[in-house]
């Protein structure tokens, strides 16, 4: 089932990729509601473009409904046995109802849950208005396939009895652990006893509750300020689940945050922010921002009111956080007025002018690395995704061209080797890893893209004949590399361009997918029922130049390491319903000269090496245990079986304590060309600081370096062909 955003693992061409075959649709809309336009526009949508479109019929009606069951309650808590069955009697009419464009099923499911949600409140309130036994030894099910629906409203009490008991007996055990820390600091003269503040468990059991209660109110407030398109949007992704793990509606709210994700940018104040308790507040400000630069609004801020420039304000605290983000975001140039409580109690009316915010995590970076003070230095780039900026404008970035600038740089400060980190990229452009490859080979195929109703591939080539770095390459990557790091890493390996290291293999997705904004498929008379939202529709599959594709089986690394995830499900293998693998022709490339004679040599000295490793010997052992936990999905909810098991989960775990000490030792240096904007403010310097850190506590940067070592060593082995 899935459970991660669409940017997590997306290879995404702009909408003009499908060409003519995405028609607009001119009529036959003047009965229906929104919601059935919506539904009928993404089915025709799916069934005229998908890559491999199922039928219409009973056996998709029992996926979809099995499906958004689990969309509509996966915890089964809201919903009685009795709901269930009368939602099961569509479990084969679902089919009839998208091709005639009706939604009974969809309102008679919408209903059951908006009647269940006050049930439910009323009852999560009791359970949290009384004292709970914290001494009974009771249990929860952790895993939601292993629970059944309630029969009846003592039962469902009883479910949300245990459910919140959970909740209560964690926050209790956080609490005595941390009283039990201050204890120990007192004994140790570190803290006066008038400092520290004991208190009962049944002190903390009721401040648990109170806590608790606060945060359901605000669960059951969103559920109730859901409007009726973001509840369609729960059904219609049931659907599109059914035709592949990647293909999605996107309701308009999250149609922006993904172009957010997706680009690195927005228009706006460049204030992060959260909510809780019913208190809208500033969490952080992000530097160079508009925020940044006007210097008024600062962290711990408590937003009260939004202004339009001179307009009169309206009044955030009791709005929804995403509301309120809308008011407080704008078009670059216009002025927002914030009212504000300062953490004094202070008010002010704080103005600021919009401008573009750039999310600089989600961009390259780059170190310069030796692994000692005699060593060669090898560049490190870090590419969280393959973002690209479909829309253009001011401030766009495009991986590729900061790729490319990040390569000239480290080759200006005398880099000799060059590491490319894709761990955890979840994809992207595709359009901008075509671009990327090129960027480290002179000319040739990157990748092969193939409709389903075409009979042969289409070849997409680097275009640009300049070799921009040419030079010894690692590429890094591991189980969550997905996309378009596949076809990166899967191209560098079909050219033995360079060596890929990483864990077992790639995520395994060999998909391409669009943007269909759906208010571009109707005329413009239906524009008071605008904005649709948007379809994320899979309508290619891509291959490897060696004709296999990723999908299922990822890219399988030429050095392979232990990782936590070894033993885990995880990969579009594990998804429900994904394409199949398969492959076409290979394209025509040449091989790279120099790596692959010396291939079987650095594998060796890397599995020497790693075998003969104690800390990754612990980790292929933490992997174990990690599997172990996960299989365990049954809590005890009595707080002293609870904090046994926690205390012997830690006791366990601090064998695997040396792999969070381990250090690699390595010399981490900031590029000079970059020093000026790191050192531009302190929280930039900080979070440099920290980045440089974690890299020296990185255990599979020192490897893939090593591996560099042996690649640039040339007294290494070669095999002959």
């Amino acid at each position: 089932m899935r459970k991660r955003l669409i940017i997590a693992t997306a290879v995404v061409l702009p909408l003009i990729a499908l060409g003519s075959y995405m028609l607009p649709f001119k009529s036959g809309f003047e009965e229906l509601t929104k919601e059935q336009i919506v539904t009928k526009i993404v089915v025709e949508s799916l069934l005229r473009n998908h890559y491999a479109a199922p039928a219409l019929d009973d056996a998709f009606s029992k996926k979809v409904y099995k499906e958004y069951l689990q969309n509509l309650d996966r915890d089964k808590l809201f919903l009685l046995q009795a709901d269930v069955d009368d939602l099961a009697k569509f479990d084969t009419k679902i089919d009839d109802e998208l091709a005639e464009s009706d939604s009974k099923f969809f309102n008679l499911s919408n209903d059951l849950f908006n009647k269940r949600l006050d049930e439910a409140q009323a009852f999560a309130n009791e359970v949290l208005a009384q004292p709970m036994n914290l001494e009974k030894d009771e249990a929860y099910e952790t895993n939601d396939d292993k629970r059944n629906f309630a029969r009846n409203a003592a039962e469902m009490k009883a479910n949300w009895q245990a459910y919140l008991k959970l909740f209560v007996v964690s926050r209790v055990t956080s609490a005595l652990e941390l009283q039990e820390a201050q204890e120990k600091q007192v004994k140790e003269g570190k803290k006066k006893a008038s400092e520290v503040t004991i208190k009962t468990v049944a002190q903390l059991e009721k401040e648990a509750r109170e806590g608790l209660a606060k945060d359901m109110k605000n669960m059951f407030d969103t559920y109730r300020e859901m409007d009726k398109q973001e509840r369609l949007a729960r059904f219609l992704n049931a659907v599109t689940a059914v035709y592949d793990p990647h293909t999605s509606y996107y309701a308009p709210r999250i149609k922006e945050r993904f172009d957010e994700d997706f680009s690195g940018k927005f228009e706006g104040i460049g204030a992060m922010l959260n909510q809780r308790d019913g208190v809208i507040k500033v969490a952080e400000i992000v530097v160079g921002s508009a925020s940044w630069r006007q210097g008024q609004l600062k962290a711990g801020d408590v937003i009260l009111k939004v202004a339009q420039g001179e307009a009169e304000p309206t009044d955030v605290t009791t709005m929804r956080l995403d509301n309120a983000v809308r008011l407080i975001k704008g078009k670059k140039g216009t002025e927002v007025r914030l009212t504000v409580q300062k953490p004094d109690g202070t008010i002010s009316i704080i103005p600021i002018i919009r401008d573009v915010v750039l999310k600089e995590e989600t961009y390259a970076k780059s170190a310069l690395l030796q692994t000692d003070a005699n060593g060669k230095k090898i560049g490190y780039i870090y590419l969280p995704g393959f973002y690209a900026d479909f829309n253009g404008g001011p401030g766009g970035r495009n991986c590729a061209e900061d790729v490319k600038k990040e390569l000239a740089k480290l080759k200006a400060e005398g880099a000799e080797g060059v590491v490319l980190d894709l761990r955890s990229n979840g994809g992207g452009s595709l359009q901008e890893v075509i671009k990327m490859m090129g960027l480290f080979i002179d000319k040739g195929p990157v990748v092969q893209v193939k409709s389903s109703h075409d009979e042969n591939a289409t070849v997409y080539d680097d275009r640009d004949p300049a070799l921009q770095y040419g030079g010894p390459l690692v590429v890094m990557v591991n189980s969550y590399s997905a996309s378009a790091s596949e076809i990166l890493a899967g191209a560098v390996q079909d050219y033995g361009r360079g060596v890929v290291v990483g864990g077992a293999s790639t995520f395994g997705k060999g998909t391409v997918q669009t943007i269909i904004d759906l208010d571009r498929l109707l005329p413009t008379k239906y524009n008071e029922i605008k904005p649709l939202g948007s379809l994320f529709l899979t309508f290619q599959k891509f291959y490897r130049v060696s004709g296999g594709t990723n999908q299922l089986k990822g890219v399988v690394p030429d050095v392979n390491l232990p990782d936590n995830y070894k033993y885990l499900k995880t990969g579009e293998k594990e998804e429900d319903y994904p394409l199949a693998w398969d492959e076409i022709s290979p394209a025509k490339f040449t091989l790279w000269p120099g790596v692959q004679p010396k291939m079987a040599a650095i594998k060796a000295n890397s599995a020497a090496r790693v075998a003969q490793n104690p800390t990754f010997k612990l980790i292929d052992e933490n992997a174990q245990r990690l599997k172990a936990d996960r299989d365990q999905t049954v809590v005890s909810l009595s707080l002293a079986k609870f904090r046994a098991e926690i205390a012997k989960d830690r006791e366990t775990a601090k064998k695997y304590e040396a792999i969070n000490q381990y250090t690699n030792n390595l010399l981490v240096n900031t590029l000079q060309a970059d020093l000026a904007e790191v050192n531009l403010d302190s929280s930039r310097v900080e979070k440099n600081k920290a980045w440089h850190q974690g890299l020296k506590k990185d255990i599979y940067l020192n490897e893939a370096l090593l591996v560099m070592k042996d690649l640039m060593n040339p007294a290494l082995p070669v095999t002959k062909n």
